[in-house]
């Protein structure tokens, strides 16, 4: 029962979440799964549903704007990609439809192929620079995630260290040094 009580200290306050707070709820989270009691005759452990749903939906609401940011800032690579291969495909097949044209003139059939190759080169050479440039930012947005990510896990990580070395110490100790 005391699980319980610790479980439901979360506050619904609008200040904005900063990246302690959001852990110290993954900590309420592992304490409530650790500390939870077992089934009997079973590996399953009685959780307090509303409890932990509460803690989830907090914890989903406060992520961090960077990481909304950050997947906000992939969709719109995706689409950025999307939208340059179709400018692609329409400046090859506008090429090739004036290469037809122009082929279809006897007298200029030279020319006209001289040209929509040239044309061909051009669209190709662009679609490559606009598919690089979407790469190059991709990378550069993947790497800001990625830091994000990895001072968050170091965090979480310290967070459980400091956890388990707390549980080694033991609850005696606690209370001589309060």
């Amino acid at each position: 029962m005391t699980e319980d009580v610790e479980l439901n200290q979360t506050e619904a306050v609008t200040v904005p979440p900063r990246t302690g707070e959001l852990l110290d709820v993954v900590d309420e989270l592992i304490i409530g799964v650790e500390g939870a009691r077992n089934v009997p005759l079973s590996s399953n452990v009685m959780l307090d549903r509303e409890v932990l749903l509460e803690m989830l939906y907090r914890l989903r609401d406060d992520l961090p704007e960077e990481l909304r940011a950050a997947r906000w800032m992939v969709r719109e690579r995706e689409a950025f990609v999307a939208r340059t291969n179709e400018t692609a495909r329409e400046m090859l097949e506008r090429a090739r439809n004036q290469s037809d044209e122009l082929v279809s003139e006897s007298y200029i059939v030279k020319e006209a192929v001289d040209e929509a190759n040239a044309m061909v080169r051009h669209a190709e050479a662009e679609a490559t620079r606009i598919r690089l440039e979407a790469e190059d930012y991709s990378e550069q947005a993947f790497e800001q995630i990625e830091a994000v990510l990895a001072d968050l896990l170091a965090q979480v990580r310290a967070a459980r260290a400091e956890l388990h070395q707390t549980r080694r110490r033991g609850p005696e100790t606690d209370e001589t040094e309060e």
